[in-house]
């Protein structure tokens, strides 16, 4: 392929970048949509991995925990260690895909037969367990599921295709996709050089992951005005929540929300603040007696995030160690400059207290080969909030500080504290502000994570001390998978407070 053809990136460009809509709210706080936009893009090929010389650049396969919307709750653990499994199994066949590209050159059946036949086989028997964990307390397993066993090796490079890419959102609007400049952001460097999958240990980021935030349009998204009018029925105060920054450096690999019970379920460490007693092995009892870092002392919950590590040649304290070095997350952890934890409210009602023990997760790790349906990502620098980007990894000028934003779901179905597939108990709210189906408004938690980080340099196509979020390794520490969590754990008197406070208009702390 020659390398003026122009490129299409991999699976997940097959549809608008995706991108939380943040509209602005009064008391200086943002209320944000499930809109798909783009901060900057233009056309496909924006997340491409450019390894030329590799036929298959990782693995993809079916998300089986996204299918699994009814699950009884006996079997809710069950299932969740052998999804935990599956998990595992893709890591442990992208590890070998790794380390056979010379194998791989020579035989060109070799990742369906070596590699992809063998998880396949693997992934039958667990989905099968996970069938038989549903069914024996009486539920029914979703028709299907055996299908979903196989998985597919993703070539680096496809030929670009016009599959739609700038989606209308229904509204007249289009959101920002195609800026019309004619301009390519540089989806073909046009260089010869092969990246690889890049990385310091091989599995990303790539140089195209990045981006010159002062290249990046400003307010390019062309998004609905969201700020409340005279009229509106809405909530526009906001509660803060101080937590600190993790300075007692709590971290762990589990994910006590999608793999109770599992040590290293994620795979990739997480900062936590808030409750320090959050492990895979936690219940809610110990999350409700455990202390926390919170300057309100009636805030016990748990917020977490993959932590951001700059790829600079060195180890960390986790170099050899599950969710660290072994699973291909290498580099300098950073700590975060700032942690911003704020509750804001709902453009068109009131907003009604959430539920002790209430699970969100916001964003999607596995975006990068799941596709955009979860994907929830704000990069940006201190000084150009008003330029967003969601494939993109900021460098930022010298000066400014990485910015990681996340807002959560805010419309809540009014009874399940979780739901099977952590996604279907919680929405984003509709283009108007509103909840749908019933839910209710409940506050909206948005984070902000300010990182003090060298800027990346390019050199030559190749991207030197880049900074990346933890990830599966087979995801690539694509910026697409960042993601947030948050357990529900405020005192109930501090959550009324909270919520007497958005409605009135208040801001409070």
């Amino acid at each position: 392929m020659g390398r003026n053809t122009r490129k299409r990136r991999m699976p997940l460009a097959t549809k608008a970048v995706a991108a939380s809509a943040a509209l602005a709210l009064g008391g200086g706080g943002l209320i944000w949509a499930n809109f798909y936009a783009s901060a900057h893009e233009t056309g496909s090929g924006q997340n491409q991995t450019k390894a030329t010389g590799a036929q298959v650049a990782t693995i993809n396969c079916p998300d089986v925990g996204q299918k699994l919307t009814d699950v009884p709750e006996g079997a809710r653990q069950g299932v969740a260690k052998e999804l935990a499994l599956l998990d595992r199994q893709i890591t442990d066949a992208y590890t070998r895909l790794a380390d056979t590209r010379q194998a791989q050159a020579g035989d060109a059946g070799y990742v369906n037969n070596a590699i992809l036949g063998p998880l396949k086989s693997k992934r039958v028997a667990t989905i099968d367990r996970i069938g038989i964990n549903i069914n024996r307390v009486g539920g029914k397993a979703p028709q299907g599921i055996d299908q979903l066993a196989e998985c597919q090796g993703v070539p680096a490079e496809q030929p670009e295709t016009n599959d739609g890419e700038g989606q209308d959102q229904g509204d007249g609007q289009d959101q920002g996709q195609d800026q019309g400049d004619g301009q390519d952001q540089g989806q073909d460097q046009g260089d010869g050089q092969d990246q690889g999958n890049g990385g310091q240990v091989g599995n990303g980021p790539v140089a195209d992951d990045f981006v010159n935030i002062e290249d990046v349009q400003p307010n390019s998204r062309n998004l609905p005005n969201g700020l409340a009018a005279n009229g509106d029925t809405g909530s526009t105060g906001s509660f803060t929540t101080n937590c600190g920054t993790n300075e007692n450096e709590n971290r762990n690999s589990d994910n006590v929300i999608v793999a109770p019970g599992v040590s290293n379920g994620a795979q990739h460490q997480h900062d936590y603040v808030g409750n320090q007693a959050n492990n895979a092995f936690a219940s809610d009892e110990d999350l409700a007696n455990g202390e926390t870092t919170c300057q309100n002392q009636g805030d016990k919950s748990s917020y977490f995030w993959p932590v951001l590590r700059v790829q600079d040649g060195q180890n960390d304290i986790d170099a050899d160690a599950p969710g660290g070095g072994q699973d291909s997350n290498v580099g300098t952890i950073q700590q975060t400059a700032q942690a911003e934890l704020k509750f804001v409210g709902n453009k068109t009602s009131d907003v009604v207290a959430m539920p002790t023990a209430l699970r969100i997760i916001t964003g999607d790790a596995k975006a990068f080969t799941n596709g955009l349906a979860n994907a929830n990502t704000a990069w940006s620098c201190t000084g150009f909030e008003d330029r967003q980007v969601t494939d993109k990894y900021p460098i930022c000028p010298e000066g400014s500080s990485v910015v990681r934003t996340s807002a959560f779901q805010s419309c809540w179905d009014g009874q399940n504290i979780d739901s099977a597939n952590h996604r279907t108990h919680v929405a984003f709210v509709q283009a108007d502000g509103t909840c749908a189906n019933g839910f209710q408004a409940i506050p909206q938690l948005q984070v902000k994570l300010v990182y003090d980080v060298p800027a990346p340099q390019i050199e030559n196509g190749q991207v030197v001390n880049p900074f990346a979020v933890d990830s599966f390794p087979e995801q690539l520490h694509k910026p697409i998978t960042d993601h947030n969590d948050f357990i529900n754990f405020f005192d109930e008197d501090v959550m009324n407070q909270m919520v007497d406070c958005i409605n009135s208009g208040e801001d409070c702390q």
